[in-house]
């Protein structure tokens, strides 16, 4: 096993990166010493006859990679591990432990037992030095057999290897979450706990035991059998410390023992891998004409992470499957490839500024003439339409219809990975969606900006970056055009790489950046059309948004759509991402009141290894800018905390975020509500519109809930995955009100908005 390579990227510091398997998160590498080993272990089960293992550049170093093992496991072998999840060895070092994977024998001398003790190779190290516990006297003689329907194959020597208490009637097993392996409050730590009686005892003698995961009784009064394997598992949830203890009986003689254990993450496995065929087309191109790009990994996932000129469908009843191909101004050259033709789901392929030649496939050809396929091929002087290398006619455009396909077929596999860093791929993380458009990610000219505003005909708003107008693309979708106007400060090459950055970031409460324009002086963002306003709108009672004003209910909806777009970029993003600037105007609405958070251009990616990021000039909007952030100017995640925490101030009171007192005098919101509720009086503070038709008892718990997001200290504010908990209490207590009062809920405000689908139907599997 190889050590870190000292400064070998001349960066001079130790790297973070993150490591995937195939599309889907895996663990974060964060190099502490170069003279240590870092070991890195899942068992997974690959979704096809290939495997993919991907090292992800978070921009804290680049990653390195020493070892890679791949053993094959039995199919009934660790049944934790299946399509919808894997289990990540924890990775936690302890003081005298050699290295950091969690799986251990609880022998009294330091070496580890592997390969060929293990059949399976899996290395068993020794769990620490405890000075009141002792080996297992007088071991028997022979071989310690798995039970015929074992599933985790504890080794023999594993199982001899057994410590007990010197005068203890206890025994007590902890560990810690590891902050680089990305744990939370929702986090699943999986365990597996292995006892063999290897103590030649007397007839008169027994030895009987209670085992309690954290606190919780696993197990009652188990007494081990002479020679034999029995396996317990357990899961416990969140971050933090956590423990097993083994309790000996009042009727036990022996004291507890314990010959192994093993303790895992469970990773869901919620990103599906490219349409098969999808995949080995784009392999062919990125092949034959060498692009260099970033293509690497799969080609749509994880979403956030699609190669650039990509746009892919996602839907929940099949893989990705790619809609849209970009070659565009790559100087390509050659025959157009017959292949392309046989992408299915392909409805936009760009090929114009190229130089290829010869005629235009004929089945590129027929689709663009039937209107499923939009085919650019401006631009390339040696190209001919026909075989006979006639014009090109014009294409008729038709609505496109997109063919899903089934996932393939799975095959159970273990990868156990010795790192020391790691290959470059992408990132990930669930509730992703993306829209089917083919023109999403699109670079558009400003002649075909001019175009389809009807030449910047109509304002629908202007903010910071410039003003906003209505579009429609060529199919007919509405869309909202920022032109750039030339008092902002957004430079030329900060746009664009910010522009090709968010193109990236989709999930079903975030607006949707469709495109982006960077053509000579004029800049531009194109954004999906939220055709029912901002929640500002809608809290004023602007008659082109709403008559009726806005109930209880829809509003913890809204809350908890935007509370979940946020904690998206905060946790789901490689980088991180900080919004900057969350208010009611920027939360957006469709006709159905679903919310998504919008203009989050001014965000910045900031460290995920310290979570903040200085800026010289804080940026937001007063009443809603965290007044740490402004007199520091150290930016985290917490400044978007506290900004929503005043939105949600405002969903309660219906108030400006900076309250007009008298003339002269002015209040903060959460200044404000907090001198009101010291008297204990919610009513006061709610909006007379929802005060007959709410559960006070709900209103009070997002109330407090936002006084908490408001605390002046950054430090002591809930994370949004909190946030997003919290809201969801509040959540129910209004819909059991609804419930008791009606007998249903029939109310249309009652929809699902914002929660989860595995809230709806039952949480059946870890995510």
């Amino acid at each position: 096993m190889k050590h870190f390579p000292n400064n070998y990227d001349r960066l001079n510091r130790l790297p973070t990166f993150d490591l995937y398997l195939g599309v889907n998160y895996w663990t974060t590498v964060n190099i502490v010493n170069a003279s240590t080993a870092y070991v890195f272990e899942i068992i997974a089960v690959s979704p096809a006859n290939y495997l993919q293992v991907c090292l992800v550049n978070i921009g804290l170093g680049t990653p390195f990679i020493s070892a890679l093992d791949l053993r094959s496991f039995q199919s009934n072998l660790y049944p934790g591990s299946n399509t919808t999840q894997a289990l990540v060895l924890l990775s936690f070092f302890r003081n005298t432990v050699s290295f950091g994977p969690n799986r251990y024998h609880f022998g009294t001398d330091d070496h580890q037992i592997r390969f060929p003790d293990d059949p399976h190779d899996r290395i068993w190290q020794k769990y620490e030095d405890v000075s009141t516990w002792t080996g297992v006297p007088d071991i028997v003689n022979g071989i310690v057999q798995n039970s015929p329907n074992d599933t985790y194959s504890g080794p023999s020597a594993v199982m001899r290897s057994a410590s007990t208490p010197l005068n203890d009637s206890t025994m007590d097993l902890w560990w810690s979450s590891d902050s680089s392996m990305n744990i939370d409050i929702a986090t699943k730590f999986f365990l597996v706990l292995y006892f063999a009686e290897v103590e030649a005892i007397q007839e008169n003698a027994s030895r009987q035991f209670d085992i309690l995961l954290d606190s919780n009784t696993l197990v009652s009064a188990f007494s081990p059998i002479s020679m034999m394997t029995t396996v317990f598992s357990g899961i416990v949830q969140g971050s933090g410390r956590h423990g097993i203890s083994l309790v000996a009986t009042s009727v036990s003689k022996l004291r507890p023992s314990i010959s192994a254990m093993e303790i895992f993450l469970v990773r869901p496995l919620n990103e599906s891998a490219t349409y098969s065929e999808d995949a080995s087309s784009m392999m062919i191109i990125q092949s034959r004409f060498s692009l260099k790009r970033n293509w690497a990994g799969d080609p749509c996932s994880p979403a956030a992470f699609a190669w650039d000129g990509l746009n892919c469908s996602y839907t929940p009843r099949g893989p990705p499957r790619i809609t849209g191909l970009d070659l565009s101004h790559n100087n390509l050259s050659g025959p157009i490839p017959d292949f392309l033709g046989q992408l299915s789901s392909l409805i936009f392929l760009d090929l114009s500024s190229n130089n290829f030649s010869g005629s235009i496939p004929t089945n590129l050809l027929q689709k663009s003439q039937d209107g499923f396929l939009t085919l650019r091929t401006d631009n390339n002087p040696n190209l001919c339409g026909t075989d006979n290398c006639g014009p090109i006619r014009n294409q008729k455009k038709r609505k496109t219809k997109l063919v899903l396909e089934v996932v393939p077929p799975v095959v159970l596999v273990s990868v156990a990975l010795l790192v020391l860093a790691i290959w470059y791929c992408r990132k990930k993380r669930p509730d992703v969606t993306r829209a089917t458009n083919p023109f999403e990610n699109r670079r558009f000219k400003y002649k075909e900006l001019k175009l389809i505003t009807d030449g910047f005909k109509t304002i629908i708003g202007k903010g910071g970056f410039g003003p906003v107008y209505i579009g429609y693309l060529e199919n007919g979708t509405p869309v909202a055009v920022k032109m750039r106007s030339q008092a902002s400060s957004q430079g030329n090459t900060e746009f664009l790489a910010e522009a090709q950055h968010l193109a990236r970031v989709h999930h079903r409460n975030l607006v949707s950046l469709i495109g982006y324009c960077k053509d000579k002086k004029h800049l531009a963002l194109v954004y999906e059309y939220m055709d029912g306003g901002s929640l500002a709108d809608h809290l004023r009672g602007q008659e082109a948004c709403r008559t009726e004003p806005l109930t209880w209910l829809q509003r913890l909806n809204i809350a908890l759509d935007s509370a979940n777009g946020l904690e998206y970029l905060h946790r789901s993003c490689s980088p991180p991402l900080i919004h900057r600037d969350v208010k009611t105007h920027n939360i957006l609405l469709t006709a159905n009141l679903n919310a998504k958070i919008a203009d989050f251009g001014l965000t910045r990616a900031f460290s995920s290894e310290t979570k903040t990021h200085t800026t010289t000039q804080p940026a937001g909007t007063l009443g809603y800018l965290d007044p740490e952030y402004y007199e520091t100017s150290r930016l985290s995640e917490k400044s978007d905390v506290y900004s929503f925490g005043v939105v949600l101030l405002v969903l309660i009171t219906a108030q400006p975020a900076i309250i007009p007192i008298s003339d002269t005098e002015r209040k903060n919101i959460a200044q404000w509500v907090r001198e009101r509720l010291s008297e204990g009086d919610i009513e006061s503070i709610t909006d007379p519109r929802i005060r007959g038709d709410c559960d006070l008892n709900s209103v009070w718990k997002v109330a407090d809930l936002a006084l908490h997001c408001t605390m002046r200290a950054g430090r002591v504010r809930p994370t949004m995955t909190e946030v997003m908990e919290g809201l969801r209490e509040s959540l129910q207590l209004e819909r059991s009100m609804r419930c008791s009062s009606t007998g249903t809920l029939a109310d249309a405000d009652s929809d699902s908005v914002g929660v989860p689908e595995s809230e709806l139907v039952g949480e059946t599997s870890a995510r």
